[in-house]
């Protein structure tokens, strides 16, 4: 099977599989545990998938499946001892996790996509050679950058006299929910440049090696997504998290559709700016498309009504988690981990931005 026949039907797959996991759980459940420990395992899947090019040397002679049941259980061991440590220490062992924790390893994920993804794993990987310790490297570093960052920028005051507030939450300078959104729209500005395969910066031959690259492309979605809260928060005044799940969501979900699952192959004739733009407008369509079946699905899946809007914004955290939490995860699992097995017995090359 090729593509694009392989990723709509590696994809529909999927996607099947995940709204029938999605339906084992109730709201609180799956807002509260099985999240959190979703949001875990992601970190240590974009390293496994990027710095690890997901052909480790400990897998490297392994034959499908076999091979990517070994990716995924190490994979879940790692997440197994983030998520304890992670509840233990930001979550003090609430239970279940609130949105402090929660918050934390979403901006985990960002910043494990931001060192994996645009700073190429630099400067760990410039200095040590061997992938394996080379991948927890940035593992630990990414978290450490998301600790200083949590510390620094968010603040939870909004959320004193809640049950679900700690004592030890940070006061940084924003208020966490503005803050966490910005982040995760920076991934999707990533996702965006990565939709132009790097255009304009690749006109630059300059800009094409680390740091520099990684501090350019930063550079670039930093303004993007400034520029884009701006129009739709601040300007048009609409809710942050209704912003998350309407606009930033989508664009992340059809993109990894288009770069992972269909391996940037729809409109590969194109030549750039032109492909970007015609990628852009592919990933909005299945990105909102998709989001808006989720959304319908989402009560009967969890069983019970899915509110939109505060404060309980039961219907966004939901819609955020079922795409990036658990669907995301389960389509990087079968197109990199396992690849594409077995409707591509062999497995096929993924591209650059694969996380």
């Amino acid at each position: 099977m090729k593509q694009p026949v392989l990723g709509l039907v590696s994809s529909a797959v999927v996607i099947a599989i995940a709204l029938g996991f999605l339906s084992l759980f109730d709201l609180p459940l799956f807002n509260g545990w099985v999240a959190f420990i979703a949001l875990c395992f992601i970190p240590m899947q974009i390293v496994v998938g990027i710095i690890w090019g997901a052909n480790p040397p400990f897998a490297a002679r392994l034959r499908q499946p076999v091979k990517g049941l070994a990716l995924v259980g190490v994979t879940m061991l790692v997440a197994a001892i983030v998520t304890v440590i992670v509840a233990r220490t930001i979550g003090e062992s609430q239970t279940p996790p609130g949105p402090i924790p929660t918050h934390f390893a979403i901006i985990a994920v960002v910043f494990a996509f931001w060192l994996t993804i645009m700073m190429g794993g630099w400067p760990v990987t410039t200095a040590v050679r061997s992938p394996i310790p080379a991948g927890f490297a940035v593992l630990v570093g990414a978290y450490l950058v998301t600790y200083v960052v949590f510390r620094l920028v968010f603040n939870y005051d909004f959320l004193q006299g809640t049950p679900v507030y700690l004592e030890s939450a940070p006061r940084g300078l924003h208020m966490a929910i503005l803050a966490l959104v910005f982040c995760v729209t920076h991934v999707a500005a990533m996702f965006v440049v990565l939709l132009f395969d790097l255009w304009p910066l690749t006109t630059a031959p300059g800009l094409m090696k680390q740091p520099v690259l990684g501090l350019a492309w930063t550079a670039t979605t930093l303004v993007i997504t400034a520029v884009v809260m701006s129009i739709g928060v601040q300007s048009m005044g609409t809710d942050p998290m209704i912003f998350l799940t309407r606009v930033t969501v989508p664009v992340i979900f059809g993109s990894i559709l288009v770069l992972n699952m269909f391996q940037n192959s729809l409109l590969a004739a194109l030549r750039q700016p032109l492909k970007g733009v015609a990628n852009l407008a592919v990933a909005i369509s299945f990105g909102v498309g998709l989001s808006r079946v989720y959304g319908l699905l989402g009560p009967t899946l969890v069983g019970g009504p899915l509110v939109s809007g505060p404060p309980a914004y039961d219907y966004e955290i939901w819609l955020a988690n079922a795409l990036l939490g658990i669907t995301f995860p389960l389509l990087v699992f079968h197109a990199v981990f396992f690849e594409f097995w077995p409707l591509h017995g062999r497995g096929g090359p993924s591209g650059p931005p694969t996380p």
